[in-house]
């Protein structure tokens, strides 16, 4: 079924993953600006990025659902026009409830129509060199967090925070809505993974969509708090802005090559083992952060949490489509991006809630590498449903 356009697709996907979701990761840097100009605590600051989470979750599981009906063109034009406006309603804030309003409820909506469909997409078009295009795609991820972290930096050093919004919003809608176009559906599954799939109710009964769920949330709750908060350690431990930016940025370069070489080897030795080592290495490197306080130890740490975190990130995809066919994969994974932005939503409040109550963000780390374990402990459960085999 592999086909050449399959790697437009890719492409295109990562694109608008690199746009979409680095704009969403780049509210770590405005927390310091917003502070100083605003008066805006870290936590309340923070409260907009969980927002944006939950109804990225919310909202994805509708999308999903949307792609299986509609496909991806339609749902991702949608959410690219919704985003960008979300973003662009965020530099007119005047409050933080506003603030949470726009970037969380309203941009949040919109970035919600951005993995669970892109991913399905590609997964629809490969079956050889399935985990590579998928975490090409989910690449687009770790490409954002280099690019937009920096580049929102500097627009806030030049312009201020409000162009800074307008800036991200305005770059959302000349990159998404032109890369959208470019999608189409996949030609029929030749020979698939699964003879015959699943329904939808089939898949959203199965204890293995639930611990696929569970080991997302866990995973996603662990390292969100770590990545939203970085640039603000950073500052903290006397790093300048611009590096520590540059540094969340080194972090997401990171999270690219993981997602890249955690496909391939998903290829080549299976799903499971790749998840339970990249699990492994991400609580590892979690609560190693404690120990670190120069720019080159920050460099070196958050490659290997880069490398952890980005090589499982695809992988949920991947076993979803495995498992449980291409048929009612917007669904399936709609449902268990819900759980994973769900846990993205934790980590940014719960990491300015510990830095206020502790003084510092030691708690944090400490929490994040529990949890860390916990998506490794459920990871370790899985296991195919009787009908299909394990990749």
């Amino acid at each position: 079924m592999e086909r050449h356009y399959g790697w437009v697709i890719v492409a295109a996907g990562i694109a608008i993953t690199c746009i979409g979701m680095g704009s969403v990761m780049a509210l770590g840097v405005f927390l310091p600006p917003l502070e100083a100009a605003q008066g805006w605590s870290r936590t309340a600051v923070a409260g907009a990025a969980m927002m944006a989470f939950l109804s990225m979750g919310v909202a994805g599981f509708g999308w999903g659902m949307l792609t299986d009906r509609y496909g991806t063109r339609v749902v991702v034009l949608a959410g690219g026009a919704v985003h960008g406006l979300g973003l662009m309603l965020a530099s007119r804030a005047g409050s933080v409830l506003e603030l949470q309003i726009a970037f969380g409820v309203i941009g949040g909506a919109g970035a919600g129509a951005y993995m669970a469909p892109l991913t399905t997409s590609a997964a629809r078009w490969f079956d050889k060199h399935r985990g590579l295009a998928v975490a090409l795609v989910t690449a687009g991820t770790g490409m954002g967090s280099l690019l937009m972290a920096p580049l929102a930096t500097w627009l806030i050093g030049e312009f201020g925070w409000r162009a800074a919004f307008m800036g991200m919003g305005g770059l959302a809608w000349a990159v998404i809505v032109p890369a959208a176009l470019l999608l189409r559906p996949a030609p029929e599954a030749a020979g698939g993974v699964v003879a015959g799939g699943m329904s939808a109710g089939e898949a959203l009964r199965s204890p293995q969509l639930l611990a696929v769920a569970g080991t997302y949330f866990a995973c996603c709750a662990a390292h969100s708090g770590p990545l939203f908060h970085m640039v603000s350690y950073a500052v903290d431990c006397g790093i300048a802005p611009m590096s520590a930016a540059s540094l969340l940025g080194a972090a997401g370069m990171a999270g690219l090559f993981g997602r890249i070489g955690g496909g391939m080897v998903a290829d080549r030795l299976g799903v499971k083992p790749t998840v339970l080592l990249a699990l492994l290495s991400q609580a590892v490197a979690i609560s190693l952060y404690v120990t670190v306080r120069e720019p080159a130890q920050f460099l070196a740490l958050g490659a290997l949490f880069g490398l952890s975190y980005g090589a499982v990130m695809p992988l949920y995809a991947v076993l979803i489509r495995n498992w449980f066919g291409p048929a009612v994969m917007g669904t399936a994974f709609g449902a268990v991006s819900m759980a994973g932005t769900f846990g993205m939503a934790v980590g940014p409040v719960a990491g300015g809630w510990l830095h206020g109550w502790g003084g510092d963000y030691a708690w944090l780390y400490g929490a994040s590498a529990a949890i860390g374990l916990g998506a490794l402990a459920i990871a370790m459960t899985f296991r195919a449903p009787v009908r299909v085999q394990m990749a």
